[in-house]
C-alpha cells in the first residue's frame, strides 16, 4: 500500500506542476501577442487606432490574469492538498498530513490575512478617495497669498477701484470654508449613496464630482472668474464628505477581523500624506508660482483617475452583497477574490448569521438611531470621538506652526521647511499607529493620544505666552508642536473614522456613518470659522479652550467607549444591547 501511495502523490504533483506551467504559458502568450500589437501600431500607422485599441483590452486582461492568478493556484493547491490528505489518511498517515500544512506558505499567508490583492483593493479605495480629503485641506495654504492678489486685481478690473483687502479676505474664506460646508453635504449623503450604488459605486461615481472640480478651478483664472474657484472648492467639498464615509465603510468591509484596525488607519494615513504632497508642490520652487498655482488646485484628478482604473478590478464589499442585496454568491466570490482563496466558509457562515439577524428588524432610519437605545448609545460614542478629533486643536496647531518656527527666529523659508518637517512627522507617525492598533487597541491609544495632547497643549499655551520675549520658551514651543503632532498621529487623527463602522451593524452603519461624518464636517467648520477670532481675542491662551475640551474627552473615552479590537459584529451589537438593559 506505502508505494501506491507514493505513486499517487508523484501524480498529483506532476498534475500540480503542469497546471501551474499552463498558466505560466498562457501568461506568456498573452505578453508575446502584446509586444506584437504594440510592434504593428508603431509601424502600420493607417491601423495604429485599432492596434492600439487591442493593446488597451490585452493590458487590461493581463492586469486582471495576474490578480486572478493567486486565487487560480489556491484552488489547484486545494484541489492537491485534499486529494493528498484522503490518500494518507487511507494509509493511517493523516496526523502527518495536517501537522504539514500549516508550514504550507499559502495557509502561512492566509493566516496573515494580507495578500497581493486586498492590499490593491485597500490602496484603489485609500489613495483615490482620502487623497482628496488630504489635498483639497492643505492645498490652499502655500498659494495664498498668489490667489489673494489675482483676487485684488480681478475685482479691480471689474470696478475700476481700488479692491479693499476686507473684501479680499472675505472672498477668500469663503472659498476656504466652503469646503467645510460641502463636506457636510456630502457626509449627510453617504448613508444614501451606499444603499443605493454601493460601497465601490459610490466612490466610481463620486469621481465625476473631482472633474467637474478640476474644470472649475483649472478655468477660472483664464475666464477671470474668482466665483469658480468657490464653486470648484464647494465641489470637492462635496466629494470629500462622501469618501470621508464610504472609504472607511469599503476598508472596514472588506478587511479580515484581525487587520479591521490597522486597514482602517490607511485612510488617516493617505491624508496626512497627501497634506504633506500638496505642501511640497505648493512650494515656490515647484509650483507655487503666479502662472502655476491654477495647475496645482487641479492635480487633484490624479488620484481620481487612478481610482476609476483600479477600482473596477476589486470586487464590492462581500457584506453590501450579502446583508444588503442578499446575493450569496457574488459575495462568497468576491471575498474569496479578497482572501486569496475559496476557504472562506467560516466569513461567511459570520455573515449569514449577521443576514438572518437583520431580516428580523426592520432597515434602519435617522429616526431610529436616536430612538432605539441599542443604537442611541454607539451613536453618541460615535459622534463624541468625532468631535474630539476635531475640536482637539490639531488644526490650530497645524495653523500657528510656521508662526511659532518664526518666533523661534528662524527665517520664512527655514520655518516653511520646519512645517514641512512637522508634516512628514505626521505621516510617520500615523503609519505606526497602523501597526499599534491592532495590537494597544483603539480605546489605549485614544486615551494615551488624548492624555499626552491635553499636557502638551497646556503647556504650549504658557510657552506661547512668553515666547517672543524667551527664546527658550520658543525653542520649547517647537518641541510641543512637535510631540502635539506625534500624540495625534498616535490615534485620536485615524481611530474615529473607522470605529464608526465597528460600532454598527450592516443595517445601521450607512445611516450612523452619515451623521458621524456630517457631525464631523460640522466640527471642521466651526473650528475654521471660530478660531482666528477666538485668537485674535485671547491670544495664546486660546489654547487653554482646546486643553480643557482635551480632558472632557480623555474622560469620556475612559467611561463611555469601549475595545473593540478583534471583536467580530455581534459581539460587539450584544454589548450593547446589554448596557441598554442595564
Amino acid at each position: 500500500m506505502r508505494p501506491l501511495a507514493q505513486s499517487q502523490e508523484h501524480t498529483l504533483a506532476e498534475r500540480w506542476i503542469e497546471m501551474m506551467k499552463i498558466l505560466e504559458r498562457v501568461s506568456l502568450q498573452n505578453l508575446i501577442l502584446l509586444g506584437q500589437r504594440i510592434f504593428l501600431s508603431l509601424s502600420v500607422v493607417d491601423q495604429i487606432l485599432e492596434h492600439l485599441v487591442s493593446v488597451a483590452v490585452l493590458v487590461i486582461w493581463m492586469f486582471q490574469f495576474i490578480l486572478e492568478k493567486p486565487l487560480y493556484l489556491s484552488l489547484l493547491e486545494n484541489c492537491f492538498v485534499m486529494e493528498t490528505e484522503n490518500d494518507k489518511s487511507s494509509n493511517k498517515i493523516q496526523e502527518q498530513a495536517t501537522t504539514s500544512t500549516p508550514s504550507n506558505p499559502v495557509q502561512e499567508d492566509k493566516k496573515l490575512g494580507l495578500n497581493g490583492r486586498l492590499a490593491f483593493a485597500i490602496a484603489a479605495a485609500a489613495l483615490g478617495s482620502s487623497f482628496q480629503h488630504g489635498y483639497n485641506t492643505g492645498v490652499v495654504n502655500a498659494p495664498q497669498q498668489l490667489i489673494e492678489d489675482w483676487i485684488s486685481n480681478l475685482k479691480m478690473n471689474r470696478t475700476g477701484q481700488v479692491t479693499k483687502q476686507s473684501e479680499v479676505t472675505m472672498i477668500w474664506s469663503i472659498a476656504v470654508s466652503i469646503f467645510c460646508v460641502g463636506g457636510m453635504i456630502g457626509g449627510s449623503l453617504v448613508g444614501s449613496i451606499a444603499d443605493r450604488f454601493g460601497r465601490k459605486g459610490g466612490l466610481l461615481i463620486n469621481n465625476i464630482l473631482v472633474l467637474l472640480t478640476v474644470i472649475f478651478e483649472g478655468c477660472a483664472k483664464t475666464a477671470k472668474s474668482y466665483e469658480m474657484i468657490i464653486i470648484g472648492r464647494f465641489l470637492i467639498g462635496i466629494n470629500a464628505g462622501l469618501n470621508a464615509g464610504l472609504a472607511p465603510m469599503y476598508l472596514s468591509e472588506i478587511s479580515p477581523i484581525h487587520l479591521r484596525g490597522a486597514v482602517g488607519t490607511v485612510y488617516q494615513l493617505v491624508i496626512t500624506m497627501s497634506i504633506l504632497v500638496s505642501q511640497i508642490l505648493g512650494l515656490e520652487q515647484i509650483l507655487g508660482t503666479a502662472e502655476q498655482w491654477p495647475l496645482l488646485l487641479c492635480l487633484t484628478i490624479v488620484p481620481a483617475i487612478f481610482q476609476v482604473i483600479a477600482l473596477p478590478f476589486c470586487p464590492e464589499s462581500p457584506k453590501y452583497l450579502l446583508v444588503t442585496r442578499g446575493k450569496d454568491m457574488e459575495a462568497q466570490r468576491a471575498l474569496a477574490w479578497l482572501r486569496g482563496t475559496i476557504e472562506v466558509h467560516d466569513e461567511m457562515e459570520e455573515m449569514r448569521t449577521e443576514y438572518e439577524s437583520v431580516k428580523l428588524v426592520p432597515k434602519v432610519t435617522l429616526k431610529e438611531l436616536f430612538v432605539n437605545s441599542t443604537l442611541r448609545i454607539p451613536l453618541i460614542i460615535a459622534l463624541m470621538v468625532m468631535f474630539a478629533q476635531q475640536l482637539s486643536g490639531i488644526n490650530a496647531v497645524m495653523f500657528f506652526s510656521t508662526k511659532i518656527f518664526m518666533m523661534a527666529q528662524l527665517d520664512k523659508n527655514a520655518a516653511q521647511n520646519a512645517t514641512l518637517g512637522v508634516g512628514a512627522m505626521n505621516v510617520l507617525m500615523t503609519f505606526i499607529s497602523l501597526i499599534l492598533v491592532e495590537r494597544a487597541g483603539r480605546k489605549t491609544l485614544m486615551l494615551i493620544g488624548f492624555s499626552g495632547m491635553f499636557v502638551d497643549t497646556a503647556l504650549l499655551a504658557i510657552c506661547l505666552a512668553f515666547a517672543e520675549t524667551s527664546r527658550a520658551a520658543a525653542y520649547f514651543s517647537i518641541v510641543l508642536v512637535i510631540m502635539f503632532v506625534v500624540l495625534f498621529a498616535t490615534g485620536p487623527g485615524s481611530i474615529p473614522w473607522f470605529l464608526v463602522s465597528e460600532l454598527f451593524n450592516q443595517s445601521a452603519r450607512p445611516a450612523a456613518t452619515s451623521v458621524a461624518i456630517a457631525v464631523n464636517w460640522t466640527a471642521n467648520f466651526i473650528v475654521s470659522i471660530g478660531f482666528l477670532p477666538l485668537q485674535e481675542a485671547l491670544g495664546a491662551y486660546v489654547f487653554i479652550i482646546f486643553a480643557a475640551l482635551q480632558a472632557f474627552f480623555v474622560f469620556f473615552i475612559y467611561k463611555k467607549v469601549p475595545e473593540t479590537k478583534n471583536k467580530t459584529m455581534e459581539e460587539i451589537s450584544s454589548m450593547f444591547r446589554q448596557i441598554s438593559y442595564q
